[in-house]
């Protein structure tokens, strides 16, 4: 790339990782050698904060904000989420997806603050990440530069990418043989790349877990836990109220020592292309599984099944970076409007890699033994009534066979 275009001032969304690491220097080198102040959120990637400030520094910028938003991201974004029943493509727990939008909004609260030109994302032209990072920047700064190297640079791989921060003296934990793309918060960890990017070959994931172990190596004896419930949001593991950072975290404890929560799935890329990645959610599977159990005798069966129409919609905008749209906020609102009676405690048994319902209890229960039951249920239900309502519902059947069968006149 050639520009003589000149930036004063950038801020940049900073991970530390190999397209962050590089693009410092590379907006010095290319748009006249601006202020590059570099912004890294706490999302709870743990490790992988460390020493960032003394990296970015080293590498040109001139500050780093270090932004701790692990509650905001778990109860504004995970748990609404959660509530909504909402998957992407039946399988992906959208754990990078709802972690965009938070992250742009703070980033672009900084660039305003610090009076800044324009903003600078590491995401790729291949990916989702682009337009999850760009949307929110519009929604909230609408006239605001943005600056996406991967779109513009004559850089064409991570491998050309290791010899640019290698040229210029940047340190990296990776080598070219453990150089999986990877994405981690306090909710997944995805890995994408390598040998992943022919669906044709088995994840090795002895060696790829690190949020837990696989199902093979889990214990042989099963776990058992019961989580608590208010409206739709968990309160409490096995009666110890906690809040909402320490629970997901020891959900990721338990999920990831019994090896649940892996996911291998091509998906549909918002940008056009089909995309193989594999997926770590262990506390998240868990949480997932007891919400729905849960919501199995709190909800009518018109309200659940219309929820589990907004689930795919409400999947859908997340995954596409529409978070911050009339229409998410609104399907917000009516699954919001779902959880009031969702409250109760769900006991699970965690085995292999498997989540099982082992007992679930409510105030708000709309189960009644005495009308299910296969015994006597004292006259509660009257089984002859059945008859009538066959016959109101199966008219249109029985008219049309007539109709074919000439016997209707």
């Amino acid at each position: 790339m050639e520009t003589k275009e000149t930036v004063k001032k950038v801020v940049l969304a900073y991970s530390g990782g190999l397209d962050t690491s590089i693009i410092i220097p590379w907006l010095k080198e290319n748009y006249g050698n601006p202020e590059v102040i570099a912004v890294s959120a706490d999302v709870g990637q743990e490790s992988e904060l460390e020493g960032l400030e003394e990296k970015a520094i080293k590498t040109g910028a001139s500050k780093l904000y270090i932004l701790d938003l692990k509650k905001e991201f778990i109860e504004d974004y995970i748990y609404p989420t959660m509530q909504a029943g909402a998957l992407y493509e039946n399988k992906y727990l959208l754990g990078k997806s709802f972690a965009r939008p938070l992250i742009s909004n703070r980033i672009v609260e900084i660039a305003q603050k610090e009076g800044a030109d324009a903003i600078c994302h590491g995401c790729t032209g291949k990916g989702n990440d682009q337009v999850r990072f760009e949307l929110t920047i519009k929604a909230f700064a609408p006239e605001m530069k943005i600056i996406a190297p991967w779109r513009i640079w004559d850089i064409k791989s991570r491998e050309e990418e290791i010899e640019y921060a290698e040229k210029h003296n940047i340190p990296l934990k990776i080598t070219r043989e453990t150089n999986y793309s990877k994405d981690k918060n306090l909710w997944h960890l995805s890995h994408e790349g390598l040998d992943l990017e022919d669906p044709a070959n088995e994840p090795d994931y002895d060696k790829i877990c690190e949020l837990g172990v696989s199902p093979w190596a889990a214990p042989d004896k099963p776990t058992y836990l019961t989580i608590h419930f208010e409206k739709g949001i968990p309160t409490a593991i096995d009666g110890e109220k906690m809040d909402s950072v320490a629970l997901i975290d020891k959900l990721n404890k338990i999920g990831g020592a019994n090896g649940v929560g892996l996911c291998d799935m091509v998906e549909n890329r918002l940008v056009g292309m089909k995309s193989r990645g594999v997926y770590e959610t262990p506390g998240g599977t868990i949480l997932y599984t007891a919400h729905e159990i849960l919501e199995s005798i709190c909800l009518d069966k018109a309200t659940m099944h219309y929820k589990q129409m907004v689930a795919i919609k409400f999947g859908e905008m997340v995954y596409d970076g529409q978070w911050f749209t009339p229409l998410r906020e609104a399907l917000t609102a009516f699954v919001n409007e779902t959880q009031k009676t969702v409250t109760g405690d769900v006991k699970l048994k965690v085995y292999k890699g498997n989540v099982l319902n082992a007992g679930v209890t409510s105030p708000y229960s709309l189960y009644s033994e005495t009308i299910a039951t296969f015994d006597d249920d004292g006259g509660a239900y009257h089984q002859n009534d059945a008859e009538g309502f066959i016959n109101l519902f199966g008219l249109p059947i029985k008219v049309k066979a007539l109709l074919e069968s000439n016997k209707l006149k």
